[in-house]
C-alpha cells in the first residue's frame, strides 16, 4: 500500500433508517488482484435515498426484506484514480496507476445461472456497491475494488461529477435496448431527472420518428430538449395522454419508457401507449403501484417489460459521456463535500433544486 496514505478517512456509514454518521474509519488495504482507488466522485440517486430511508419502511412494507446491511458504506455510483494495484489487476481489467475507472455497481458472483448464461446484472447473491458490509460503496475518500467487479476505464480530462453518470446513463441505456426502438416509432420518456434524460439520449442514437419528453418542470424539459428530445409535454399544464393520441391519429405512442418513480405515470404510460405497443419500466417506487391489467391483456396486447442495471452497455455510456453528447454541465447541478452528504441526501429527496447531486469526498 501507499506509504504516503493516511491511516483513517471519512466515510458515511449507515446505521439504519434516517441514521447515516460520517466517521473516521481505517483507510482500507487492498488485497491480491484488487485495485485500491482514491474515489473522486460518487452521485446519490432513488436507490440510495431509498436506503437511507429503510428499505422496507420505505415501500410501506415490513414484510418486505431491507436491501441494506448496517455498517457498510453506501454509494454506487462511482468514479476514482487507482492509486495502488499489482500485476494481477494490471492484466485482469488492463488498467494502470493513475488510471480513472468507473465501477458496475453490480459484483457478480460468476458462477450462478445467470452469471453463466451471460446476465450478470441479474446475479442470484446480488452483491453490489454501497448495499453490504463486504463490498463498501463510495461514500468514503479511498476504496477497495473486489476482483469479482467490472471496471472501465473513462477520461481524466473531465469533471468526476460527469464521470460517475456513467451509472445512471447505463442504466438508462439499458431500458432503451429493453425497448427495441425502431425508426417509425413515436417514443414517450416518462420524467426528465437523470435515468429520463439518459433514456432521451440513449433514443436518440436509435433515430426513432419523435423522442417526446414527460415532466412537469419546465427548466428540466427544456434540458430534455438539449438532450435530443423532439417534442416536449409539461403534465402540469396539458393532457399527455390526449397531446399524444391527438398527434398520433388517435393511435397512441409506440414506446413508453418510465422514469419517474411516481405510481400515476404507470397507468398514463399504459394509457397513452397504441394496441402492441411497449412499456418499459425502470424506477425506484416509493410505494406499491396497482393497475388494470386489462388495458396490457385484453384492451391492447402490451409488451410490458422490466429493466435492471445497466448491463453491456457501459462502454457505449462512456462513449456518450467522453464526445458530449448530453449537457452535463446542466445536468449534474450539484457536487458537495463528503461532509454535506444529508443535504445532499435531501436534495434528492425533494427533487426541486437538483437534478444529478454527488459527493466529492
Amino acid at each position: 500500500m501507499n506509504n504516503t496514505l493516511p491511516e483513517t478517512m471519512k466515510a458515511v456509514i449507515n446505521h439504519g433508517p434516517h441514521d447515516y454518521r460520517l466517521e473516521q474509519i481505517p483507510v482500507p488495504t487492498r488485497g491480491p488482484g484488487e485495485l485500491l482507488l482514491k474515489v473522486e466522485a460518487v452521485g446519490i440517486c432513488a436507490s440510495d435515498l431509498k436506503n437511507w430511508a429503510g428499505a422496507a419502511k420505505f415501500w410501506g412494507d415490513e414484510n418486505r426484506p431491507a436491501w441494506s446491511e448496517t455498517e457498510c458504506v453506501p454509494g454506487h455510483e462511482i468514479t476514482g484514480r487507482i492509486i495502488d494495484l499489482d500485476d494481477e489487476a494490471r492484466a485482469h481489467w488492463d488498467v494502470e496507476l493513475d488510471d480513472r475507472v468507473v465501477l458496475e455497481q453490480i459484483v457478480p458472483c460468476w458462477d450462478c445461472l445467470y452469471c453463466d448464461n451471460g446476465d450478470y446484472h441479474m446475479c442470484a447473491p446480488h452483491m453490489m456497491y454501497g448495499f453490504k458490509r463486504a463490498n463498501p460503496g463510495g461514500m468514503e475518500e479511498y476504496m477497495t475494488v473486489s476482483t469479482n467487479s467490472l471496471v472501465h476505464k473513462i477520461s481524466k480530462d473531465i469533471p468526476p461529477a460527469h464521470a460517475a453518470f456513467a451509472e445512471p446513463l447505463s442504466c438508462a441505456l439499458h431500458a432503451v435496448e429493453r425497448a427495441n426502438i425502431k425508426f417509425r416509432d413515436v417514443v414517450v420518456v416518462a420524467g426528465a431527472g437523470p435515468i429520463g434524460l439518459g433514456m432521451i439520449a440513449g433514443a436518440v442514437a436509435k433515430s426513432p420518428a419523435q423522442i417526446i419528453a414527460l415532466d412537469m418542470d419546465p427548466r428540466k424539459l427544456e434540458i430534455a430538449k438539449k438532450t435530443g428530445a423532439t417534442m416536449t409535454i409539461n403534465i402540469a399544464e396539458q393532457d399527455a395522454v390526449q397531446v399524444i393520441k391527438d398527434l398520433t391519429g388517435g393511435y397512441g405512442a409506440d414506446v413508453y419508457l418510465e422514469g419517474t418513480g411516481h405510481p400515476s405515470a404507470v397507468p398514463q404510460g399504459l394509457n397513452l401507449l397504441r394496441k402492441l405497443g411497449t412499456y418499459v419500466e425502470y424506477s425506484v417506487f416509493k410505494e406499491n403501484v396497482s393497475v388494470d391489467w386489462s388495458i396490457i391483456s385484453d384492451d391492447k396486447e402490451l409488451d410490458v417489460l422490466g429493466a435492471h442495471l445497466g448491463p453491456h452497455c457501459w462502454p457505449a455510456a462512456i462513449r456518450l459521456i467522453e464526445a458530449g453528447k448530453l449537457p452535463l454541465d446542466e445536468i449534474c447541478t450539484h457536487q458537495l463535500p463528503l461532509e454535506d452528504f444529508q443535504k445532499g441526501l435531501d436534495m434528492v429527496e425533494s427533487g426541486k433544486e437538483s437534478i444529478k447531486v454527488s459527493l466529492i469526498p
